[in-house]
C-alpha cells in the first residue's frame, strides 16, 4: 500500500508537469465524450462533482453545466487552480476520506482515477453514495487490454498506484451500484507490435484526410482505444 504522502507528492509533481500547462489529446477526447453526454442528456444547472480533477483543467468546461466541486490529492496544484478559477470549489485531500454528503450530486465525473486507487470497489461505492437517485456517473479509465498488449508503459513510480481494468472488469465493478448504459473505448494508441503500425500517424493522416474520423471511430468501437468510457445511472 502506497502511503498517502507519497501519492500526494507524486501527483503534485505529475499534474504540475503534465496537466497544469497543457492537456494531452487522450484527455481531450475523454472531455469531448463527457460534454457530449451532458449535452445529449440536456443537463443544466446541475450539482457536479469531479473526483480526481488533477490540475482542474476540465472544471471550466464542466461549469457550463452547473456548479462544480472538484477534488484531488494534488493540494499544491489545486491551490493554484483555485486562484485561476474562483468559481470552482476545489477540495484537496484523499477522496476516500472526504465527506461531500450523501446523495448530493446530479453528476459525478472521474477521469483516469480508478486505476490509481487501492480499493476500486470502495471507490465506486463512494461515487454512488454521493449521487442522487437517478444521477449519472461519467467515468474514463485506462484500458488494460490495450495498454498491456499494444503499449510499452514505464513501471509505476514511487507514489503511483496502478491497477488497470478491462471492459468486463469495469462493467462488473460498476454494476454492483449502477445501471451501465454505455461502455466503449476511445483514443486508439499503440507503441509496439502490429498495432503500432495500424495507429501510426503516417498511415492515419491520409486516411483521416479521405474518410474523416470514421476509421478512428471504428477502432474505438472494436475496443482498441487507450481509454474505456462508461456512462452509468444510479
Amino acid at each position: 500500500m502506497q502511503e498517502i504522502g507519497l501519492q500526494t507528492r507524486f501527483w503534485n509533481d505529475w499534474n504540475a508537469s503534465a496537466r497544469e500547462h497543457a492537456v494531452h489529446d487522450v484527455s481531450l477526447r475523454q472531455a469531448e465524450v463527457v460534454t457530449g453526454w451532458l449535452d445529449r442528456l440536456e443537463i443544466r444547472d446541475a450539482a457536479i462533482l469531479e473526483a480526481g480533477c488533477g490540475s482542474g483543467w476540465f472544471c471550466n468546461q464542466l461549469s457550463r453545466y452547473g456548479s462544480v466541486t472538484a477534488t484531488d490529492l494534488s493540494d499544491e496544484v489545486l491551490a493554484r487552480a483555485s486562484r485561476r478559477m474562483p468559481h470552482i470549489r476545489f477540495v484537496p485531500g484523499d477522496f476516500m476520506h472526504l465527506d461531500f454528503g450523501v446523495e448530493k450530486f446530479d453528476v459525478v465525473v472521474t477521469l483516469e482515477v480508478l486505476s490509481h486507487v487501492e480499493d476500486q470497489a470502495a471507490f465506486v461505492r463512494k461515487l454512488a453514495d454521493h449521487l442522487r437517485p437517478g444521477g449519472y456517473l461519467m467515468m474514463a479509465t485506462q484500458n488494460r487490454y490495450v495498454l498491456e498488449n499494444f503499449n510499452n508503459v514505464p513501471p509505476p513510480a514511487t507514489g503511483q498506484i496502478r491497477r488497470w481494468v478491462d471492459k468486463g472488469e469495469l462493467r462488473n465493478l460498476l454494476e454492483n451500484n449502477f445501471v451501465v448504459t454505455e461502455l466503449f473505448t476511445v483514443s486508439p494508441k499503440a507503441n509496439k507490435g502490429l498495432m503500432r503500425v495500424v495507429n501510426s500517424s503516417r498511415l492515419n493522416e491520409p486516411i483521416r484526410f479521405l474518410f474523416g474520423n470514421r476509421v478512428e471511430r471504428l477502432k474505438e468501437r472494436l475496443g482498441f482505444g487507450w481509454t474505456i468510457m462508461a456512462l452509468a445511472r444510479k
